[in-house]
């Protein structure tokens, strides 16, 4: 896409602004500045924001001869990114993470995105269905996020910063990310976009705006992350705001089936010394398997029977730590002090 000379002579910088925060990781960076350099979309500028690396991250950023800058850190990527929008001057800030590779019309999308509808303030991609590393665990995660941002093209009431744009001015009128609350990845793009959509912000899901996740997921980092930066923080600000959002990860099927697989635990005791029990249990696992079936399926298309049966348990899994989470969640919201806490960024907006 290219912007029209009335737009530009309008325009004092760049349609879209880039920024990607970035702690070490030089090895992705390499890859991730090399897929913004093969954009072809061409209205834009690169801020890489290094929050305090020990890797040597300038002479990457140079090689392609966008902006550095360095802060002192670590102190988070919420930090960095708003640290990076005070600097840059595009009308949309992009925002994309340094373990991720746009494609070369990402940049083009997110432009279409905007230049079609006014209305629209917002915007988020998705990873692709072809994740970097070949591991199970890691494809599993990949295409799980693929699978569900598909899913829920069109409006939608949150952010991801991840593959992510908004204008750049409502991100400053906002506060940026909550850089107190979050000092590691967590919802800090997830509650912004909570605030945004509260104030009546339009906030959009392209399914055609797609990445690729370079990152390697383990067993422990992915509970570590879907436990402790997702499912308890989530929670809690989901009491916070006082209403469950219903989409993504949260929408009602998901939220059935944790209680559903809940059930089940519960219910696997009885089902070895009672008939009815077993009955019981197994008409749960009928319902929560008939409920997420084209979960399943999709997986059968796109890897086969094998990864398929293997992703069953991980999925089960995944239901009870989310529950899991979301207990844990409800008590620190009651003894941490978030059941007092104001939203302070839709006042800091009204303000």
């Amino acid at each position: 896409m290219t912007q029209s000379t009335s737009q530009n002579e309008i325009q004092t910088g760049p349609y879209l602004s880039v920024v990607v925060p970035v702690y070490n990781s030089s090895a992705d960076l390499r890859q991730c500045l090399a897929g913004l350099a093969s954009s072809s979309y061409r209205d834009f500028d690169v801020l890489v924001v290094d929050d305090g690396s020990t890797e040597t991250i300038e002479p990457i950023v140079k090689q392609h001869e966008y902006t550095y800058m360095r802060i002192d850190g670590p102190s988070g990527p919420a930090r960095a990114r708003n640290l990076g929008v005070a600097e840059v001057h595009g009308k949309y800030v992009v925002f994309i993470d340094a373990d991720v590779v746009v494609h070369q019309d990402t940049l083009s999308r997110f432009a279409e995105v905007f230049s079609g509808d006014d209305s629209i303030d917002a915007a988020i991609g998705t990873y692709d269905d072809a994740p970097a590393d070949p591991g199970f665990i890691s494809q599993y995660k990949n295409i799980f996020h693929h699978y569900v941002h598909q899913a829920a093209h069109g409006d939608v009431g949150t952010f991801w910063s991840g593959c992510g744009a908004m204008r750049r001015d409502l991100f400053l009128r906002f506060g940026g990310f909550d850089e107190v609350r979050y000092r590691r990845p967590a919802i800090e793009d997830i509650e912004l976009g909570t605030w945004l959509s509260a104030a009546g912000h339009r906030i959009v899901l392209d399914s055609r705006v797609k990445c690729k996740h370079l990152k390697r997921w383990t067993f422990k980092n992915l509970l570590k992350t879907d436990i402790f930066d997702r499912a308890i923080p989530w929670t809690r600000l989901m009491m916070r705001v006082g209403a469950i959002d219903n989409a993504l990860n949260v929408k009602v099927s998901q939220r059935i089936s944790v209680v559903l697989a809940l059930m089940a635990l519960l219910l696997l005791p009885v089902a070895l010394w009672n008939a009815w029990g077993f009955l019981a249990l197994g008409l749960n696992v009928a319902i929560l398997t008939l409920i997420n079936s084209d979960f399943y399926a999709y997986y059968l298309r796109k890897q086969g029977l094998w990864f398929t049966l293997r992703v069953v348990p991980m999925h089960w899994l995944y239901f009870w730590y989310c529950g899991f989470g979301a207990f844990v969640g409800a008590i620190q919201y009651h003894l941490n002090g978030d059941k007092h806490c104001s939203p302070p960024l839709v006042e800091r907006a009204s303000s």
